[in-house]
């Protein structure tokens, strides 16, 4: 398999690599065969895009986010869900109910690049668009107005590589387009690492630049009227189950790590 992909489409190696050597740990906590096959199949060197760190902090927000889904699927099992710059992620495997609808949105060459290793499936349709252009948008719609429920949105691996203004916009397509509201759930980083790519253990492998952060969620919320955060909780929260180096990282850096933040319009 040959892969042609932009900077920051690049960075959907990282959770891939790190997926994939998980499962195969002798007990791994998180489970992707397709990672294993795609990584098999690009037979690329994992080493840059699989350190501590990353390591831990991808596998907190895979079971964290796959906890959150579970649990809004099952109070609504009829759920749309919108993976927003999907990459290589395989979650709709673990959170499908037989019932739900998923869509995996990202730009052209990663999609170009995700049906090199994803079969189509019932339920499932990949989606070639930026999502900061409104297009995509009536896909999604025609599904929706067939199903009694309100769409879920994630976007994982994705903020941190926006401006804030792009945010806005992002959000305020989501509004103009789903009026009815919905949820976004999205990973942000901290303020402290815009611009400091350079010395992160993954993403210093790659030509991705980190050009947004924030110290809390409410700042997303706060660029559309209309949205409000629900909650919002840092992947220390379960890194530190793990191991004493988690556990002093979280101690030592409590606001540095990742979060997850879910927001309502």
């Amino acid at each position: 398999m040959e892969l042609q992909l932009g900077d920051v489409q690049t960075t959907a190696l990282i959770p891939l690599a790190i997926k994939a050597n998980e499962t195969l740990r002798k007990n791994p906590r998180v489970k992707d065969l397709k990672a294993v096959e795609i990584i098999n199949a690009l037979k690329i060197d994992t080493t840059g895009y699989d350190k501590f760190l990353s390591h831990e902090g991808v596998v907190a927000r895979t079971l964290m986010l796959d906890r959150q889904l579970k649990q809004i699927i099952s109070k609504n099992p009829d759920t749309v869900v919108i993976n927003i710059g999907a990459g290589f992620d395989n979650r709709f495997s673990r959170v499908d109910n037989g019932k739900i609808f998923w869509f995996d949105l990202d730009l052209p060459d990663a999609i170009a690049a995700r049906k090199k290793a994803f079969e189509e499936k019932e339920r499932v349709t990949m989606i070639a668009g930026d999502a900061l252009n409104p297009e995509w948008c009536d896909t999604v719609k025609d599904v929706l107005s067939e199903r009694q429920s309100k769409p879920v949105f994630i976007a994982e691996g994705l903020f941190m590589y926006l401006t804030m203004e792009q945010i806005k916009t992002f959000l305020e397509i989501l509004k103009e387009n789903f009026p009815e509201g919905g949820t976004l759930i999205a990973e942000q980083n901290a303020k402290f690492l815009m611009n400091k790519d350079k010395y992160h253990d993954t993403v210093k492998k790659t030509k991705a630049h980190f050009v947004s952060g924030t110290d809390s969620g409410q700042e997303i919320a706060d660029l559309v009227d209309g949205f409000r955060m629900v909650e919002e909780h840092s992947f220390n929260e379960e890194m530190r189950k793990y191991s004493i180096r988690s556990k002093l990282f979280a101690l030592a850096f409590p606001k540095i790590n990742d979060r997850w933040a879910t927001f309502v319009w």
